[in-house]
């Protein structure tokens, strides 16, 4: 018999890309609002991400293909919710900041609701990633007028819109290619300030913590931009 207490969950899930992150995780889930699903898509992990995601209550989906882009759209077709929201699984933000979010899209105040990212430390986020972070939405802003600040390592928007927008990168050019795309499409934006912290002792950024990440990223934008 159905709990008559039970609550049924929020029409949003959380989509969350993990290679390696298991130690990050119980902090990350920890501050998930409530009733949100989780969907946790293992891209490739050599530690017990999986195990650890499932113990936490997430669904885990695994993607063999190796990249961000192709992990983040594994989840969104894995979604069933109207809404979807996608958070770094690293431990640098605070989840709940996704309630605001969710409700800003929710309530038709913009198409896709963004975490810009403050760095709660100077070597929260590295200088050369942040430079480049802050470049690209410069060109974004200036060439399209859509005002982001940030590529949204933390963002909300309908699923059904996020599919339309057919974006194609499968690694780490998604985020630059969802922006572009969006604008395109005439979509609104809506930006919240979010505490960036330092990513949870045990993990190891894919991006701009080696200098082959960093460059791969670059090489990935790059194609983005053709």
């Amino acid at each position: 018999m159905p709990d008559p207490f039970a609550r049924e969950p929020l029409a949003c899930t959380v989509v969350i890309p993990c290679r390696d992150e298991a130690p990050a995780l119980p902090g990350v889930f920890s501050t998930i609002p409530e009733r949100m699903q989780v969907i946790v898509v293992d891209n490739g992990s050599v530690d017990d991400t999986a195990d650890v995601a499932r113990r936490l209550g997430a669904d885990v989906v695994r993607e063999e293909v190796a990249g961000y882009g192709a992990a983040v759209h594994t989840g969104i077709l894995a979604a069933t919710t109207p809404l979807v929201a996608v958070l770094d699984g690293d431990g640098s933000m605070d989840a709940a900041d996704l309630a605001d979010l969710v409700s800003a899209v929710n309530s038709g105040t913009a198409t896709m609701a963004i975490g810009r990212r403050r760095p709660e430390t100077r070597d929260s986020w590295p200088w050369h990633a942040r430079a480049g972070t802050a470049l690209l939405a410069w060109w974004i802003r200036h060439s399209s007028g859509f005002a982001v600040h940030d590529l949204a390592p933390m963002r909300v928007c309908r699923r059904d819109d996020l599919l339309a927008l057919d974006i194609r990168d499968r690694r780490f050019g998604y985020p630059l290619e969802l922006m572009i795309r969006a604008s395109r499409a005439g979509w609104t934006v809506h930006e919240k300030d979010i505490v960036y912290r330092r990513r949870a002792q045990g993990t190891k950024s894919k991006v701009s913590g080696t200098v082959l990440g960093t460059w791969r990223t670059i090489v990935d934008f790059a194609g983005v931009l053709k």
